[in-house]
């Protein structure tokens, strides 16, 4: 390991220094082979600089390293996920050796450290508080360490005590086992994650510089608003996640049907920018891809017109493209499909006409992907200007918008209906055989690209779902004559009435 530390950047020092794993010039390095650690891997490294001191029982940060390095086939293909692991796992280490205790010492010392570092984390200096998702989220990988740890004969203990918890949803429990170590919580559900239809609609005026009526918002004056628009649309109609739609290339931008339809269109996620490198099929809406076509076609097409953008040197060479088409194209003369390529590869990529390759631009022609930025501004002016109960938006809040969206859809048969109506019009007949017969947990599923609709289950836990089914079976029993609004409202009055009467109110 020690050949990679003269190619990586030093981000902070201290007890444990924290760097990324780069295999550029490894030829270079006295070594057979290329290295197996993948690129980008966090790498933690004792002040001191040294990975062995000659003792049989390798350094801990050694131990960590290892099991870092194990993640990519254990669960957590993101890169980004890599590094949330390394941190929680390097600020647990440099606590412990600040008070004398070791990362793999006796589960007495460890409780105690572990006690200890809660109160710091809870009531400490400012800076190192964490709020409680924070420190629940850091247990949760601490745990995975220690078993693996434990597993592996690197620690005989670990700091924490479980207790043994029945999960229910849908009428079905299994049996979990809870981590005590962490903070209590409120209920998902009581925290609204995503934005109800009127918040949509303002959000989507704000996109676009205008007032909640739909009028110019004289008092705000944007740029790229067409860009912003369209982007934001995509995000609340596919579903997909930040990186998975910031990378994205004009190229893998589905056809636009010839005609306006109800029935959603089908949206190919590349595997190169999704969660886990897996391919999926999500869907969008015909106004939403028509924007988005809009955008290409002029405000993209004259920002990027002329451009002489390159990327920095510190991003690498440049990756021409010659020859694009939908499913790939030359870069650097070599034949190579879009799905291949990573998001790091993607921001380098150069036009033929000049600019960049991704999907938005900005002025000069660029690449833009600061979309958390603009979620957060176009929300602070609505809250400021208009409504001041507007929620923060960010990128994965527009993900929970169309899940829910998606799934009112699906429980209340409203993509059902849409099916019917197109069936008779050359439509595609397995999208329409999917949306009238397939499950809606199932289908919802595959859009997110979750691994199993156990996942979607707890995802829809910490979201608002139950108004959904409430209304749906409200609606379908008005529809089919059994009740109605006036005679619910009747029947409820004189439920409590009765109470009333027979003096239990």
């Amino acid at each position: 390991m020690g050949f990679a530390l003269a190619r990586v950047v030093f981000l902070q020092s201290g007890l444990v220094i924290l760097t990324f794993f780069s295999s550029h010039g490894w030829q270079s390095w006295d070594v057979g082979h290329r290295p197996l650690i993948p690129e980008g891997m966090p790498v933690l490294v004792d002040d001191d600089l040294r990975f062995e001191d000659g003792s049989a029982a390798p350094r801990p940060t050694v131990v960590v390293n290892r099991w870092l390095r194990e993640l990519p086939a254990s669960g957590a293909p993101a890169p980004s996920s890599w590094e949330t692991y390394a941190r929680a796992v390097k600020g647990w280490t440099e606590f412990l050796a600040e008070h004398g205790v070791g990362l793999f010492d006796s589960r007495e010392r460890l409780k105690a450290g572990l006690s200890r570092y809660a109160e710091h984390r809870a009531a400490g200096p400012a800076k190192a508080r964490f709020a409680a998702t924070t420190w629940g989220q850091h247990m949760s990988i601490l745990s995975v360490f220690y078993c693996w740890a434990i597993a592996e004969g690197h620690a005989a203990a670990e700091p924490f005590t479980y207790r043994a918890a029945k999960a229910l949803f849908a009428g079905t429990g299994r049996e979990v086992k809870v981590n005590l170590a962490v903070r209590r919580t409120p209920k998902p559900h009581v925290t609204i994650k995503y934005l109800e239809p009127d918040f949509t609609e303002l959000f989507r005026c704000g996109l676009r510089g205008l007032a909640p009526d739909g009028t110019q918002d004289t008092g705000f004056h944007g740029r790229e608003l067409a860009r912003n628009a369209a982007v934001g649309d995509l995000a609340l109609s596919t579903g997909l996640r930040l990186q998975e739609f910031t990378y994205l290339l004009p190229w893998e931008i589905p056809v636009l049907p010839p005609e306006p339809t109800a029935v959603p269109i089908p949206f190919p996620v590349p595997a190169g920018v999704t969660k886990g490198r897996e391919f999926r099929t999500t869907w969008t809406s015909y106004q939403a891809l028509a924007g988005l076509h809009d955008y290409l076609e002029l405000d993209r097409a004259a920002t990027a017109e002329g451009s002489s953008w390159r990327p920095p040197r510190r991003w690498g060479e440049p990756l021409m493209v010659t020859d694009p088409g939908p499913r790939g194209g030359r870069i650097n003369g070599v034949r190579r499909s879009w799905d291949s390529l990573t998001p790091a590869e993607r921001r380098r990529l150069v036009a033929p006409e000049g600019g960049s390759c991704l999907l938005a631009v900005k002025n000069g022609g660029g690449p833009f992907t600061a979309w958390a930025t603009v979620f957060e501004r176009t929300s602070d002016r609505i809250r400021a200007r208009f409504e001041p109960r507007f929620p923060h938006v960010w990128p994965h809040r527009c993900r929970h918008t169309f899940s829910m969206r998606t799934l009112e859809y699906l429980v209340t048969g409203h993509y059902r209906q849409a099916a019917k109506l197109v069936r008779e019009t050359e439509a595609d007949a397995a999208l329409v055989f999917y949306l009238t017969k397939a499950d809606p947990l199932l289908v919802l599923r595959d859009l997110l690209g979750h691994s199993t609709v156990l996942t979607t289950e707890k995802y829809l836990r910490r979201l608002d779902t139950t108004r959904i089914y409430r209304e749906a079976y409200d609606g379908a029993g008005a529809a089919a004559g059994l009740t109605s609004d006036l005679a619910a409202d009747r029947e409820a009055a004189e439920e409590f009435g009765a109470d009333i009467e027979d003096g239990e109110a």
